[in-house]
């Protein structure tokens, strides 16, 4: 069965005084002009209309390559194997984050830590961009000017089975480290695109420090993860199901 992959990072830029978040295209991601403007019938709230919106922008596709964009999500258990360096709290930032993933998803989907390498199906590394790219050579162009990244494989059904990412222990501070576990794991659930739209999102594509999911993330999660919602589902497809998921709430 024929795998992709494609490589996804928080980009970050050096300045004087400040890190920023700065993407490889400076330009913001366009409204969505398609939202629910097709024949699908919806008795949907304003705001449920901006999840379905936000979760078309989010969750179909990827920030970079040529995949297409289409639902994408682990059918099997996420088994994380734990690498490098991490000081305490970011081993007890990652127990809360699974926790708060697991607590979220419907479909029997569940992340658990294991105690090797040949167990796992995702590596999780923490330490220098330098080691990391040793383990793998080809993120040694992307680790240089960026503190966290995240890599996935998937099959021929859009199924997710295999993935490795890093964040910088190095030259990210603590609360940095923070973010970009968080951001780069949620987004190796398949929530793969960043976006403009929410300052408090985990999504946001300008650099933040958020260490927590706005109510809204954990939406996507929830309906990404739901047993009624399939892979390979384009922005048309994807819109009866999401409506219908949004009514039963």
């Amino acid at each position: 069965m024929k795998k992709h992959a494609y490589i996804f990072f928080s980009f970050l830029c050096i300045t004087v005084l400040f890190v920023s978040s700065c993407s490889n295209d400076d330009t913001a991601i366009p409204e969505d002009p398609e939202v629910i403007n097709n024949p699908v019938e919806h008795d949907l709230t304003e705001e449920q209309l901006r999840i379905v919106d936000y979760f078309k922008e989010v969750a179909l596709g990827f920030e970079f390559g040529s995949a297409s964009r289409v639902t994408r999500k682990w059918k099997s258990q996420m088994k994380i194997f734990v690498d490098g360096d991490p000081s305490p709290a970011l081993k007890t930032e990652l127990d809360n984050i699974i926790s708060e993933i697991n607590a979220l998803t419907t479909d029997g989907f569940k992340i658990q830590i294991v105690d090797s390498f040949d167990q796992s199906n995702y590596h999780l590394f923490f330490g220098t961009g330098t080691a990391y790219a040793s383990i793998y050579p080809d993120q040694r162009d992307f680790v240089e000017n960026n503190w966290g990244l995240f890599y996935l494989l998937w099959n021929s059904s859009n199924e997710l089975t295999s993935g490795h990412m890093y964040v910088d222990t190095r030259r990210a501070n603590d609360m940095a480290q923070k973010h970009l576990l968080r951001e780069e794991l949620t987004q190796s659930l398949g929530l793969a695109r960043d976006s403009k739209k929410y300052p408090e999102s985990i999504f946001q594509s300008d650099w933040t420090t958020t260490n927590q999911y706005a109510q809204i993330d954990k939406e996507l999660i929830q309906l990404l993860y739901h047993s009624d919602m399939a892979t390979g589902l384009n922005r048309f497809d994807v819109d009866p199901i999401l409506i219908q998921l949004l009514k039963e709430e």
